[in-house]
């Protein structure tokens, strides 16, 4: 007689209780968490059924197939690089926290797929692809390819962005990762402009026409390809319609076998990225500081600090965030307002007045590590070359920048005639906000917490809004006088003399910059404790 091995109990129902299980208790950790967690459920259903019901006003419009392949591209590639963003945003599906258990890849993907499907994104993306459905479906036919559409398109956005996740991990888990999730808001404030641009074209009359040709290339790509099919299938084009949903059911299919070689890779294989990065590291940064850029540098303080602060805006996410943000928006701007119809080469003043915005609030940057800083400085003097050499450090990447962004604005805006006096403006605008930036860094410090998405510390909101844009307008009153010789310039009619606002603005933003930092640094020698606190409080 033979006894039978009882058999294995299914992995889904477990990784779902898990994953309830684990949201609940994270709900019950404050009031705030879980306040914020319902409002962003009631927020994320109140959008879903918008986009659904918008969808389905537009159900007969002669290009609504064009716009819900779109829509379904798009949302696709949100979910491809959302898992790159926020790493952390779903820690119960990491797979790296089961390496250790007996588990086989296939059940495992299984499970996670299912416990995946479970969170406001498949609930926002089921309903706009039900929305895209009922909008293109018409008759029984397209009824049921409709009804398949609806859950290979759910099931390929999410076994994509777990095949990303899984195949990047340990990327996300590194420093570069978090630099890299940091970075995020960039690319969400570009995104927003381009929606905020594509949906001023679609507004216009039969503007959903331009989106044909795209439209056309994008229904044979998965899994748009399975809403294209809908709409076929609905015209009566069955063999189109059976190639579009036997594409998405490839693609599912070719995911979730690199999803399994991955997280098999993963749970297989030794870490020795971490390792292999410090030895990269060590050897690259053995005599750094003796060749590269330390080597066209200026000698003593002043290129020691101009080198800090380099590698401090390359190293530390927070600066890192502010200056990738400061350099992208300046160049955004006069795209956009181009973009729109609404350009002028005025519009490169935003270039300068970002980029000169990073001198605001310079000991807050170095958070607790300021106290090193505050230990090399015993004199006015001491004080007068660190700001000096961080203005410089600025200074050596703004200059370049603003002339590049006045000259492309220039070229592809214009008018060229205005581009000198554009020009000078920009340069007495950045020597301004240098100067005002560094005196409300002495009178107005306050913290930046190195952890969380948080730019100020809690307490100091009031003392960032008084710095910031006080110390802006201040800034910007500073240049009324320069404002007023162009103004005076073209109302008397003398074009021909609008060049010496180059050299004026040149010569005047440098003379108020160096103005400013004398100005300030009595100040900071004065106030080194209180600063100190200030920028520690994080």
């Amino acid at each position: 007689m033979t006894t039978e091995s009882p058999a294995a109990p299914s992995l889904t129902p477990v990784f779902l209780r898990l994953k309830l299980s684990l949201l609940r208790n994270g709900l019950r950790q404050s009031t705030g968490r879980a306040l914020a967690y319902v409002a962003s459920i009631v927020v994320g259903l109140l959008c879903a059924t918008g986009v659904a019901v918008g969808l389905i006003a537009l159900r007969g419009n002669a290009h609504a197939g064009a716009l819900a392949v779109l829509l379904t591209g798009i949302l696709t590639l949100g979910w491809a690089v959302m898992p790159l963003f926020f790493p952390s945003g779903d820690e119960t599906l990491d797979p790296t926290r089961l390496v250790m258990l007996p588990l086989r890849p296939r059940p495992l993907i299984v499970s996670l797929l299912v416990a995946s499907l479970v969170g406001i994104g498949p609930v926002f993306t089921l309903a706009l692809v039900t929305g895209s459905v009922i909008m293109l479906a018409h008759g029984t036919a397209a009824a049921v390819a409709g009804a398949l559409a609806v859950v290979l398109v759910v099931l390929v956005c999410v076994s994509l962005a777990r095949a990303v996740a899984t195949a990047s991990v340990r990327l996300l888990t590194s420093r570069r990762g978090r630099d890299l999730a940091v970075l995020s808001g960039l690319f969400v404030a570009i995104g927003a402009q381009g929606v905020n641009i594509a949906a001023q074209r679609l507004g216009r009359p039969d503007g959903l026409s331009v989106l044909e040709p795209l439209g056309e290339v994008l229904r044979w790509v998965p899994p748009a390809s399975a809403i294209g099919a809908v709409d076929d299938a609905g015209r009566g084009a069955y063999g189109r319609a059976a190639v579009g949903l036997a594409l998405t059911a490839l693609a599912l299919a070719l995911l979730l076998h690199w999803w399994q070689r991955t997280l098999t890779t993963l749970m297989t294989s030794p870490d020795a990225s971490t390792l292999q990065a410090v030895e990269k590291d060590s050897a690259r940064g053995s005599g750094a500081g003796d060749r590269g850029l330390a080597r066209l540098l200026p000698g003593g303080r002043t290129g020691t600090v101009m080198l800090r602060t380099l590698r401090y805006a390359w190293r530390d996410p927070k600066s890192k965030m502010a200056w990738a943000t400061a350099l992208a928006i300046g160049l955004l701007v006069p795209i956009v307002s181009s973009v729109q119809g609404r350009g002028s080469i005025y519009t490169a003043f935003s270039a300068s007045a970002l980029l000169g915005m990073q001198m605001y609030n310079q000991f807050g940057q170095d958070t607790s590590a300021f106290w090193m800083v505050a230990s090399a400085i015993a004199t006015p003097r001491d004080a007068y070359e660190e700001l000096r050499a961080r203005a410089l450090t600025l200074a050596l990447v703004a200059v370049p920048y603003v002339t590049l962004v006045v000259i492309g604005t220039a070229a592809f805006i214009g008018p060229w005639s205005a581009f000198l006096e554009v020009y000078g403006l920009s340069l007495a605008l950045l020597g301004t906000l240098l100067a005002t930036g560094a005196v409300t860094s002495a009178l107005f410090p306050y913290s930046i917490p190195s952890e969380g998405n948080k730019n100020v510390a809690p307490g100091q909101g009031a003392i960032a809004w008084f710095s910031l844009f006080g110390g802006f307008l201040v800034g910007v009153v500073l240049c009324l006088p320069l404002l007023g010789l162009t103004i005076w310039l073209h109302v008397a009619g003398l074009h021909g003399l609008l060049w010496v606002l180059l050299p004026a603005g040149a010569v005047y933003g440098l003379g108020v910059a160096e103005v400013g930092l004398r100005v300030a640094a009595p100040r900071v020698a004065g106030r080194l404790p209180e600063i100190l606190a200030a920028v520690s409080k994080g």
